[in-house]
């Protein structure tokens, strides 16, 4: 636990004093201060002036980032047939129907994303109390209702982030690994923000995106320039 104190504090005497940073300087300083055992994610957060329990005032979305994330990403499919194959062929990790059901409905969740073909939703929705509070409901304005299961598996896998605003008005993503070269997480946060930006909800009042922070998994946030992280 001493370690664990000592590295802690020596990433907040580096982080102090430091806000509103450019995207290259936070990342600078956030690889420079991650050392755990293990590949940290460069994580981010976003906060809006919008009120989620409001309709017109949801924010949710897809992006597919330009470097990926590092992340091995375990993909389930509900589909039947010939899309079973489908999703199967394209790296799916889990398909099924009553069968997926059941073994979810068991408190078994072993995957990331969840996809499904338009004919399913009568069963999936059965699991909406599972699934929804986990993030994992199949939403077709994320592209994970679809008869389509080939591109959605393939999207899933290759770097695509879904997004949806918390109650504090709050969006959190991992969107890269700290070993990433700088460039390459930068370009990864602005496609992330600027996906953000482009959902911005009819109902939305005054300042949209207020604050962008970034930190890895272990270490300490930084605020990130707006104008810096939105390209403008």
């Amino acid at each position: 636990m001493a370690k664990l104190g000592k590295r802690t504090r020596a990433a907040r005497e580096a982080f102090a004093g430091k806000d509103s940073l450019s995207v290259e300087e936070a990342v600078k300083l956030i690889k420079s201060v991650a050392s755990a055992k293990f590949d940290e994610t460069l994580e981010i957060a976003l906060n809006l002036g919008v009120d989620p329990r409001h309709a017109d005032q949801m924010v949710r979305g897809v992006v597919t980032l330009p470097n990926g994330t590092g992340k091995t990403v375990r993909v389930a499919v509900f589909a039947r047939g010939a899309k079973a194959d489908e999703a199967k062929a394209a790296g799916a990790d889990i398909v099924g129907a009553e069968d997926l059901m059941e073994t979810i409905q068991s408190g078994k969740i072993e995957f990331d994303r969840c996809i499904a073909t338009p004919d399913m939703m009568p069963l999936v929705g059965r699991l909406g109390k599972i699934l929804g509070p986990r993030n994992l409901m199949p939403n077709p304005k994320v592209g994970t209702v679809t008869m389509d299961v080939k591109a959605a598996v393939e999207a899933a896998k290759g770097g695509e982030v879904q997004f949806k605003v918390e109650k504090a008005g709050v969006i959190h993503a991992g969107i890269g690994k700290v070993s990433f070269d700088d460039g390459k997480l930068a370009e990864n946060v602005r496609a992330f923000v600027d996906a953000v930006s482009r959902a911005k909800p009819s109902g939305a009042k005054g300042a949209y995106m207020r604050k962008v922070s970034l930190s890895s998994t272990m270490g300490p946030g930084v605020s990130v320039d707006l104008a810096s992280a939105t390209g403008n």
